[in-house]
């Protein structure tokens, strides 16, 4: 399957009973709430993760990554890393960054890193991923309750989110999140690309406020590195 590797299905399941749109909105606003409270109390967050591109059309196929994350906030100030050691069962060494606005990716079998300077185009989804307030999330999306759900024994929030920047909507038109408020961080993520794609990325294993090594944000490079910029 032909795409361009980065960091995100089963149908989402309808409500039988719908909530009334008042609820759905005092819910809705109560979850924000909840998200208020706990990123004041947010540091640090590293997780397990599985991360699937799903193409159903013209050819079904998925091509899934299993590694672990790093998220850090400082004030106003986030940084994640991703580490791949899994690409489709098989070794694979790849690190994502996010750092200070921009985001790299270092892909270790080719000896490369691709700076993105474009990346405010990824930061609209970056951002939603732990320790994010609900005025940051309502800032940049327009959300919608759809409900609870339990994933791995943690009962979660489901929340559907539209970005406002056109740039954001260009690449999911709409995002799903599940998320424990109280920790506020995400078990899982639904990326909706529209035209039969779609990127799924589930967490477990989350260790929230312990300390994380600054090397995990970075990747040994040498002379024969390739550096691009895009």
């Amino acid at each position: 399957m032909a795409r361009k590797l980065a960091l995100t299905a089963p149908l989402l399941l309808l409500l039988a009973v719908p909530a009334p749109p008042a609820a759905a909105a005092d819910n809705t606003q109560q979850v924000l709430q909840q998200l208020d409270n706990s990123a004041k109390k947010f540091r640090s967050a590293s997780a397990d993760f599985v991360f699937k591109n799903i193409q159903t059309v013209p050819v079904p196929d998925i091509d899934q990554m299993n590694g672990t994350v790093y998220y850090e906030r400082q004030g106003n100030e986030l940084r994640v890393a991703a580490h791949i050691a899994q690409r489709n069962g098989q070794p694979y060494e790849a690190v994502y960054t996010y750092n200070g606005g921009v985001f790299q990716l270092y892909q270790k079998n080719v000896n490369q890193v691709t700076t993105y300077h474009n990346a405010g185009n990824v930061s609209g989804y970056v951002m939603l991923g732990f320790g994010a307030s609900g005025k940051e999330l309502s800032d940049k999306f327009e959300v919608s309750y759809l409900g609870q759900e339990t994933i791995d024994g943690v009962k979660t929030d489901k929340l559907e989110l539209i970005p406002k920047e056109q740039k954001t909507r260009n690449l999911f038109p709409k995002i799903t999140i599940w998320i424990d408020p109280t920790r506020d961080v995400n078990l899982k993520q639904l990326f909706d690309e529209g035209q039969g794609m779609s990127r799924v990325a589930t967490y477990s294993n989350i260790r929230l406020n312990q300390s994380i090594s600054a090397s995990e944000f970075k990747f040994k490079t040498n002379k024969k590195t390739r550096f691009v910029n895009q």
